[in-house]
């Protein structure tokens, strides 16, 4: 849960012009009659008599200086919701909790929202769906759009109705996910698409899907312009056009969407909608291939193995290679030329995912033989098959269409 800080404002101020500037009257001594006017001026001096107010320093102006830090204090709103935050982001939930009832009691919604949060997930407290609910309500009421979000999802899923009523309520949970969207909350508006894309909940409608995916993704929810690249990839409820969906991939593939840096990808590596750039997709290639992507994993393989993009380094690729078998995606290619290596390098690709795996690495795989669970990766024009849709569409690659079903007899 994500709440909102207010940012700083800096200011300027000048007072070394203004000290100058009392200055200047002091320096000319204009004539004559000047020094009577001196006589008034050692009157100032008088103020030598202040070594007995040096004296009465010690007593009272302690306290003025004590009293300068409740002088911000005049906005502990934003500080307070800070310090709730702060305590819920180390995981010190009983102190969140603490801080935030009286908050809350008080009629701060973002307290409500928080003890709504800590309440429905168990944190700091016991899990209690009636009492989130109940709190989520209240911040509701008070215009929250991160509580309408929350009581959304819980309503999708059965939870905060009535202790009688465990069945979802859909139609309060479109009302509220639209209110939230309304108020600019991302997530609200991407959940909303997947429910028009789905159909159950609401009739589809892939044009609506479409802007609300839009409205999400504008506000940079990296999900969303994941979604809504594929959108315009596939000209699912918007014109087809793969200029825009590059764009949209790279924006996601910077917020380290990983099935955005691989599609990315595949886009610079082909040169589709975008100058082609190897050496650049290789280098996405290899990041979401370390962040644990399966696909990634075994097109960074082909890629090291036929110096595509990069020196070529069959070590390197075949140890990717083996990585991406042990989750299914393996590659009959790929095993037909890890055949040919020299016993030396089969050990040192073995050695190198063995580190990568640990115990991971099963015998077939580590023989370089099919493992009977992988499916071979289909081959595409040109070598690289971007990878599935949206949740809630069929998972099928992009620009592959569904498998026709069986011809009845």
């Amino acid at each position: 849960m994500s709440l909102r800080r207010p940012l700083a404002i800096f200011g300027l101020s000048l007072w070394l012009a203004t000290s100058a500037a009392a200055q200047t009257p002091l320096a000319p001594p204009p004539g004559a009659p000047a020094p009577v006017a001196k006589p008034a001026e050692r009157a100032k001096p008088k103020p030598p008599a202040p070594p007995p107010a040096a004296a009465k320093k010690p007593e009272p102006k302690p306290t003025p200086a004590a009293s300068a830090t409740p002088s911000p204090s005049p906005t502990p709103d934003n500080p307070n919701v800070d310090v709730v935050f702060g305590a819920y982001q180390r995981g010190e939930y009983k102190t969140a909790f603490g801080l935030a009832e009286p908050r809350a009691k008080a009629g701060d919604v973002h307290a409500m929202t928080m003890l709504g949060e800590l309440y429905s997930n168990g944190l700091g407290v016991k899990r209690d769906y009636a009492k989130a609910a109940d709190w989520y309500r209240k911040a509701v009421d008070g215009g929250d759009r991160e509580a309408m979000l929350a009581l959304a999802m819980m309503r999708l899923g059965g939870y905060g109705g009535s202790s009688s009523d465990k069945q979802p309520d859909k139609q309060e949970a479109v009302k509220l996910l639209a209110s939230s969207a309304k108020l600019g909350e991302p997530k609200a508006a991407y959940n909303l698409a997947l429910l028009y894309l789905g159909g159950q909940v609401l009739p589809q409608d892939v044009k609506r899907a479409a802007e609300l995916m839009r409205l999400a993704a504008d506000a940079g929810n990296a999900e969303a312009q994941y979604a809504l690249a594929t959108f315009y990839k596939e000209g699912t409820g918007v014109e087809k056009n793969m200029e825009i969906a590059v764009r949209l991939l790279q924006a996601a593939a910077l917020a380290d969407n990983v099935d955005a840096e691989v599609e990315y990808a595949i886009a610079l590596f082909n040169g589709t909608g975008t100058p082609r750039n190897q050496p650049g997709a290789v280098a996405l290639l290899r990041k979401a291939a370390r962040q644990g992507s399966p696909i990634a994993q075994n097109r960074l393989a082909f890629v090291l193995v036929n110096g595509m993009g990069a020196p070529m380094d069959k070590v390197e690729g075949f140890k990717w290679h083996l990585v991406a078998k042990t989750t299914g995606k393996g590659d009959p290619g790929l095993d037909e030329e890890m055949g040919k290596l020299s016993p030396e390098d089969r050990a040192k690709a073995e050695a190198l995912a063995h580190r990568w795996l640990g115990d991971k690495l099963d015998a077939a795989a580590a023989a370089g033989q099919p493992n009977p669970q992988a499916k071979a990766a289909p081959q595409a024009a040109p070598f690289l098959i971007p990878q599935g849709g949206v949740p809630g569409m069929p998972q099928t690659p992009f620009g592959t269409p569904p498998e026709p079903a069986a011809p009845k007899r």
